[in-house]
C-alpha cells in the first residue's frame, strides 16, 4: 500500500480589528462566498456551535470543484481546525486550521495552515494543488483583511432582502423555467444574451447580457448550483457590476396545499470606493443601497412573474 507524501503550506496577514471580530467572519461558513473570491456556495448541513459541518462549491483554476468538509471551533483558543470529509479529486486528504492572535488593542494577526496528499504523488497532481491552494488561499486572507479593517461599515455594506410570487400550478414547471436559463433571451424581455455550460449535472456556468430599468446594459458571469429535488437554485456572480463587490443569490420554490411560492433572495457586499463614480457626486451608502435594491429586486420579480406564467398557463393546457 503506498503512501502519500503530505505537503504543509502557511500563510499569515496582519489585520487591523480586533481578534473577535476577525474570529466572528472566518467562522460562519454561510457568508463565506460574499468574502472569498473562489466560494460559491456553501450548504450547512450540521451545526451546534462547536463542530460544523458543510458542503462547499469553489472556483479552482477555471474549474469547479465541490467537497463535504467538517470543522470543530474554538471561540476561546481564536481557532478552528478543519478536514475535508470527501475531498475532490486528486487531493486524497486536505486540511488544517484557522489561527487569530491577538495582537494588542484593535490588532490581529490571521494564520492559515494547510496540509494536503495527493493521489499517486504525480508532480503535475501535486503543482496543480499547490497552486490552487495558494491562490486561493492568499485570496481568502486578502479579502478577510479588507472586511474585518471596514468591520465597522459592514452593516452598511451588507444587503440582503427578496421577493416572491404566489403561482397557481406545480413547482417543476416554475423550476424548468427558472433552470432553463439558456432559454431566457426568449422568454424573459431584460436579458439579450445567455451561454450556459454544465460542466456537471447540476453546476452550470452562466454569461449573461441584460439591460436595467434605466437602459444601462451589463454583463455578468455567475456559476449556479442546482437542486431539483428541493426546488433550489442557488448562484454566485463572479464577474459583477462596479458597485457590487460580491452577489449571491438563490432561487427557491416553496410548495403547499394551495399553490407555490416562488422566492428570489439576493446578498451584496457593496463596493463603496465606486459609489460616487457611479452614481454621483455626493451619493453615499444609503443612494447605494436604494439603488441596488430596486435594479435587483425589479429584475428577479420579472422573472418570478415570468415563471409563474409559465407554470400557471402551461397547466391550464394539459
Amino acid at each position: 500500500m503506498s503512501v502519500q507524501q503530505v505537503h504543509r503550506t502557511s500563510y499569515s496577514v496582519d489585520v487591523d480589528a480586533p481578534a473577535g471580530v476577525v474570529y466572528g467572519l472566518i467562522a460562519d461558513t454561510t457568508q463565506w462566498p460574499l468574502y472569498f473570491p473562489s466560494a460559491i456556495h456553501v450548504e450547512r448541513l450540521d451545526f451546534d456551535g462547536s463542530r460544523d459541518r458543510f458542503h462547499m462549491w469553489v472556483t479552482a483554476n477555471g474549474s469547479v470543484r465541490s467537497w463535504l468538509s467538517r470543522r470543530t471551533l474554538d471561540a476561546t483558543r481564536l481557532r478552528i481546525d478543519f478536514r475535508q470529509e470527501v475531498p475532490a479529486a486528486p487531493v486524497v486528504s486536505m486540511g488544517g486550521s484557522w489561527i487569530v492572535e491577538p495582537r494588542g488593542t484593535g490588532r490581529s494577526r490571521l494564520v492559515l495552515l494547510h496540509d494536503f496528499a495527493v493521489a499517486g504523488d504525480r508532480p503535475a497532481d501535486v503543482e496543480w494543488t499547490k497552486e490552487a491552494t495558494d491562490t486561493n488561499s492568499r485570496a481568502q486572507l486578502a479579502t478577510l483583511k479588507e472586511a474585518a479593517e471596514n468591520w465597522t461599515r459592514l452593516d452598511g455594506l451588507l444587503l440582503s432582502f427578496e421577493d416572491s410570487v404566489r403561482i397557481t400550478g406545480p413547482a417543476d414547471l416554475a423550476y424548468q423555467f427558472l433552470y432553463e436559463a439558456a432559454d431566457w433571451p426568449d422568454r424573459v424581455p431584460h436579458v439579450s444574451r445567455v451561454a450556459v455550460t454544465e460542466e456537471a449535472p447540476g453546476v452550470q456556468l452562466l454569461s449573461m447580457d441584460t439591460v436595467t430599468a434605466d437602459g444601462s446594459a451589463h454583463t455578468t458571469e455567475s456559476v449556479r448550483v442546482c437542486f431539483p429535488a428541493a426546488g433550489r437554485i442557488v448562484y454566485k456572480q463572479t464577474e459583477t457590476p462596479a458597485l457590487m463587490a460580491a452577489h449571491t443569490g438563490e432561487w427557491s420554490l416553496i410548495p403547499d396545499e394551495s399553490g407555490v411560492t416562488a422566492v428570489s433572495q439576493h446578498s451584496v457586499l457593496l463596493r463603496e470606493e465606486a459609489i460616487e463614480r457611479v452614481l454621483g457626486p455626493g451619493a453615499g451608502l444609503a443612494e447605494a443601497r436604494t439603488y441596488v435594491r430596486e435594479a435587483l429586486g425589479l429584475s428577479s420579480a420579472a422573472t418570478l412573474a415570468l415563471a409563474k406564467r409559465h407554470a400557471e398557463t402551461a397547466i391550464r393546457t394539459l
